[in-house]
């Protein structure tokens, strides 16, 4: 689980999230760089994308948890809210998900 410090409160803080955008096949990424001293991210699946509540947050808990896993946006003053667009990320191996939110960490970063 996230720190509190790393999470988005209120759905007023998560629309603001203005900057780029990340494509990946399962998620996309919006991010803006921000005058904190570290990361805050959040997790949005519908539930077009997968109808059930088990579904939606294990989807969530295993993005949240390779993001911290990997730590390669603590300390980067980053804003990134991951919109998932499949639910295959409830089932995928937990390498693949690591690979994909690692590309996805790096071109925020690159930019």
């Amino acid at each position: 689980m996230l720190a509190k410090k790393n999470r988005f409160h209120g759905h007023r803080s998560v629309s603001r999230v203005r900057g780029g955008r990340v494509q990946l096949s399962d998620f996309k990424v919006f991010y803006s760089k921000t005058k904190r001293t570290d990361y805050r991210m959040a997790v949005v699946v519908s539930k077009k994308v997968a109808k059930s509540a088990v579904t939606r947050n294990r989807i969530r808990r295993r993005l949240y948890e390779s993001v911290r896993k990997q730590g390669t946006l603590t300390g980067k003053p980053v804003d990134a809210v991951f919109v998932v667009q499949k639910d295959t990320l409830a089932t995928v191996e937990a390498s693949k998900l690591d690979s994909q939110v690692q590309k996805a960490c790096e071109k925020i970063l690159s930019n």
